[in-house]
């Protein structure tokens, strides 16, 4: 089934997508958000983390994520199996919301950060990326997770380039700017739909 009114909102790690869901949710579009999924979904699996994994990436119960990630984001194979155990849950759960979704016929946005590394996706056929540098995603990553910038190379490294997912997308948005440009480009870019 392909979900035509939906389109994917993707882009690289802190290029600003979580801003944009805000801005477009202030809007009142609806939005599937695969990360919260990913969070709800990892927090159920942490026996199986810790059999795979190991105790020490659990605490209180519940999935530690930074030092997960600071273990499967230096060790592809670890990442691969991670992935593996995730996707498929992520993917049931995003697909199950965007049924519901588009029974009601309007427009509404699914927040998938790795649509295209996952190449999983061919329900969803249009994608709005939005787009930052590089270096920008850099700054703004070690400054929201508290990384070295070795650690958050790692992460931005683990994803596709952003200039391929440039390539690749229908829509973008250039969130290399401020607010208020970000803003006027999101409504620019909610008019073109329409027309």
């Amino acid at each position: 089934m392909k979900f035509k009114n939906a389109i994917v909102i993707t882009g690289g790690i802190a290029a600003g997508k979580s801003l944009v869901c805000d801005i477009l949710k202030s809007k009142n579009f609806k939005i599937i958000d695969a990360d919260e999924i990913s969070h709800q979904i990892l927090d159920t699996l942490a026996d199986e983390i810790s059999k795979i994994f190991g105790n020490e990436f659990i605490k209180d119960g519940k999935v530690d994520r930074k030092e997960l990630g600071n273990l499967v984001f230096n060790d592809k194979s670890k990442l691969k199996t991670l992935e593996s155990l995730l996707h498929p849950k992520i993917k049931n759960k995003i697909l199950e919301k965007a049924e519901i979704l588009e029974k009601e016929k309007k427009l509404y946005f699914v927040d998938i950060p790795l649509y295209f590394e996952s190449k999983n996706y061919f329900e969803f056929d249009k994608v709005l990326l939005i787009y930052a540098p590089k270096n920008m995603t850099l700054k703004r990553l070690m400054k929201r997770n508290s990384l070295t910038e070795n650690e958050a190379l790692v992460r931005i490294n683990s994803q596709m380039q952003i200039e391929k997912k440039r390539d690749l997308a229908n829509f973008i948005i250039d969130n290399s700017s401020n607010l208020d440009i970000l803003n006027s480009q999101i409504d620019e870019f909610l008019k073109t739909l329409k027309e």
